[in-house]
């Protein structure tokens, strides 16, 4: 299960008490953000990616959406999500707890400028009723990401409607 491989992960870091599990589901932003008692802007949702033979994790606050033209200037191409199933099979997470904790080999990760905003945010620790609450220092160290992009939208209070 993607929680136990989590939660050892999270254990080897000294960190494994950090991991928050509840008897709700936490797998849409909503449902996390009530679990866990937190807005939903907070809640750092992991949108998993296909692009050729590549597969990409952005992490992004809760609020935010994906811009097309900026994932595509970033990235080289168009966004286009995985299935259920290759969100099993190609990150190693299914949909409701991906997070950007223990994935598979190969899977590039992301974090997205809509998180810096805030002290604390809460990605998914590997199952559809879990989280865990981490400055965005330990985000970007945990989850090895690549770099900082730019590709959300609707998060900037110029851009709210």
């Amino acid at each position: 299960m993607s929680i136990e491989k989590v939660r050892a992960y999270f254990r080897e870091k000294g960190m494994e008490d950090r991991i928050q599990e509840f008897t709700v589901s936490s797998a849409t932003v909503e449902l996390a953000a009530q679990a866990a008692g937190v807005e939903p802007a907070r809640i750092a949702k992991t949108l998993s990616f296909k692009l050729g033979d590549r597969v990409l994790l952005v992490v992004a606050a809760g609020d935010a959406k994906v811009d097309n033209t900026r994932y595509k200037n970033t990235f080289g191409g168009k966004a286009k999500m995985l299935t259920p199933d290759e969100a099993v099979t190609l990150v190693g997470h299914a949909v409701g707890g991906v997070c950007p904790f223990v994935v598979n080999e190969g899977v590039e990760v992301y974090l997205d400028e809509s998180l810096r905003r805030f002290d604390a945010v809460y990605p998914a620790a590997g199952s559809a009723s879990s989280a865990v609450r981490l400055s965005c220092e330990e985000l970007e160290a945990l989850s090895g990401c690549k770099q900082w992009v730019d590709v959300c939208k609707a998060w900037r209070p110029e851009e709210a409607q």
